[in-house]
């Protein structure tokens, strides 16, 4: 069972996006909690030093033309140990 803690989805230009994502990657590399934030919603994770980390390309097709999507998850059980593997 999936429970959603945190979700938003707006459309912005590339250099919004990476700078969304560098602001995570420098708050991961100095060991900081990362706060993600849209309006009155919030959530702050403690990311263990080691996780599982995914980087997943899907192609959707359908009706109209194709959507591509690159998904990045950084996945940890709460007790703060690693699952899987490990990207050194």
């Amino acid at each position: 069972m999936e429970e959603t803690l945190f979700s938003t989805e707006r459309r912005q230009r590339k250099t919004e996006i990476a700078s969304h994502l560098r602001s995570i990657a420098d708050k991961l590399e100095s060991g900081e909690a990362i706060t993600l934030s849209n309006g009155g919603e919030s959530v702050t994770l403690e990311v263990p030093e080691q996780a599982t980390f995914e980087m997943e390309v899907e192609r959707e097709t359908g009706d109209g033309d194709p959507e591509l999507s690159l998904e990045f998850e950084i996945e940890w059980h709460e007790s703060g140990e690693s699952s899987g593997f490990v990207i050194e």
